[in-house]
């Protein structure tokens, strides 16, 4: 099934923050998402927020990194928020709401205004299936 709209994912400077101190990478997240496309969500928590576990390295998916992702799931994707299974449960009903908040800016910005905030490093664009670099074909 062909789609028409390209697909951008986009991780926030505090995503990347916090992913450094883990083993999760973008190629991983690349993968969560395509399984997101297909269906494959770990919860819808409204707002455009979505919770996608992903597996650690030699761990899984069960024992693994937990994020949450802002979508319109028709081509923007942002990982906004994550956590180790072993650090935290879950998040609170307050992060959820500022994770809803969140969500309904960066979904609403134009292409102008992510390319801004690319430039200024606030977010970061991965998966490029929009870019010549792209290596991988993407089922």
């Amino acid at each position: 099934m062909a789609q028409l709209a390209m697909k951008r994912v986009f991780k926030t400077r505090y995503f990347n923050r916090w992913m450094r101190k883990t083993e999760l990478t973008d190629a991983a997240l690349c993968v969560a998402v395509t399984e997101m496309e297909q269906g494959l969500i770990d919860a819808d928590l409204g707002g455009g927020v979505l919770k996608k576990r992903i597996g650690l390295a030699g761990r899984g998916k069960r024992s693994g990194a937990r994020t949450l992702v802002a979508t319109n799931k028709a081509g923007r994707w942002f990982f906004v928020f994550g956590f180790e299974k072993n650090d935290r449960a879950n998040i609170s009903d307050d992060e959820q709401e500022a994770l809803k908040d969140i969500a309904a800016q960066l979904l609403d910005r134009t292409d102008k205004q992510l390319n801004e905030a690319l430039d200024d490093e606030t977010l970061t664009e991965i998966c490029h299936d929009h870019q010549a670099n792209s290596k991988k074909p993407h089922p």
